[in-house]
């Protein structure tokens, strides 16, 4: 692979890695509702869970998706209900401070591992990794390499973006605030399944 492939590689990674979606949003709620230490399982599974979503398409689930479009639509039927249903649990989530009701939980290891496999931007990033970046004559030393700055990128964007909740934790103390936090982000979960499922 050449620099140029290499250094478009890391760009194509990092912004699909860092910019809003299914995933930024859910570890941001859980670093604000839960801490940094309990998100951790969540983010381990979004990493390992993606980057085994992404050697599945490498293997041929990608070219499985492309030829029968109607699993395509399963895949966003699927996801889209899934993201409704944490956008609801982020909705609903006890705000730190409050004592009263169900005590909350994040998302465990599988949970959001077996997540990746319906989130539709996921898929779609991975599809597109591979028919970019993965030549047929190096298919082994390309998606080696692809899987290592997918590992790199997503880690370094699940602790900053848990991080960045941690830190609101400490602003959204006020529970009314945290609510209204947790509804926000609600709403954004949501309106991200619109341009996926579209």
């Amino acid at each position: 692979m050449t620099l140029d492939l290499f250094l478009a590689m890391v760009g194509f990674t990092t912004v699909t890695a860092f910019t809003p979606g299914p995933n930024t949003i859910m570890v941001t709620a859980s670093g604000v509702n839960f801490g940094f230490m309990r998100t951790l399982p969540h983010m381990c599974g979004i990493t390992l869970g993606f980057l085994a979503m992404v050697i599945g398409c490498a293997a041929g689930l990608g070219a499985v998706l492309t030829a029968f479009p109607a699993l395509q639509i399963v895949l966003k039927v699927a996801g889209g209900l899934y993201m409704l249903w944490l956008a609801w649990k982020i909705a609903t989530a006890r705000p730190s401070g409050d004592q009263q009701g169900e005590i909350p939980k994040p998302l465990t290891f599988w949970q959001a591992a077996l997540f990746q496999w319906v989130n539709p931007k996921a898929v779609i990033v991975a599809i597109s990794a591979i028919a970019i970046y993965v030549s047929p004559d190096r298919w082994f030393a390309d998606l080696a390499l692809l899987l290592t700055v997918f590992a790199i990128v997503t880690i370094l964007s699940v602790v900053a973006w848990t991080g960045f909740g941690v830190v609101l934790r400490r602003v959204l103390a006020n529970e009314r605030v945290a609510r209204i936090f947790n509804w926000t982000m609600a709403a954004l979960l949501v309106i991200s399944i619109v341009p996926m499922v579209i």
